[in-house]
């Protein structure tokens, strides 16, 4: 269990350092691991995960709480939840003090240009593994790039988007 324990926490805090734009981001990273590597949930379950996180109220990374609960119970969760949420925040407490004292230079700008497109790759990348994670065909694929296309260039809440999709889906019967 604490073999668990650790490869969670080892797997949750390097994913938290990476997770730019939010947790969707690292969505890949995270299912490879957790349905391939580790073998600590299913490829359905992950996906499961993924839509209880989306429309739970808070941050969508709370799905490696699921993952952690299904990895080693209680423990897990705790853990999970602690290494994907303390690293991340730390940095953006530390980096928080000097942005604002960096708020006229011509670096920061263009650090705030080159991460947009960095975080939009991301989601775009969540989607994509989202999408291998379905062995359904074209129309769940297709709700699946319409969703993270609008998710990343709108301001459309997830719920919404997770909601017309799912409708989408049971209208046509799939």
């Amino acid at each position: 269990m604490s073999v668990v324990l650790l490869r969670l926490a080892l797997l949750f805090a390097g994913l938290s350092m990476l997770a730019f734009g939010g947790g969707t981001g690292v969505i890949p990273d995270m299912q490879r691991a957790a349905v391939d590597h580790y073998h600590w949930v299913t490829s359905r379950q992950f996906l499961d995960f993924f839509a209880i996180a989306r429309a739970a109220p808070g941050p969508g990374s709370l799905i490696v709480v699921l993952i952690g609960l299904k990895a080693a119970g209680l423990a897990g969760a705790a853990v999970a939840f602690v290494a994907m949420f303390g690293p991340s925040c730390l940095a953006v407490h530390v980096v928080a003090r000097y942005w604002q004292k960096a708020a006229r230079s011509a670096w920061r700008a263009v650090v705030e240009r080159a991460l947009a497109p960095v975080a939009v790759g991301l989601t775009f990348a969540s989607g994509l593994a989202l999408m291998r994670g379905t062995e359904h065909g074209w129309l769940p694929w297709g709700v699946t790039i319409v969703s993270t296309a609008l998710f990343s260039f709108t301001e459309t809440n997830p719920i919404l988007l997770l909601g017309l999709g799912a409708g989408t889906l049971l209208l046509v019967g799939q």
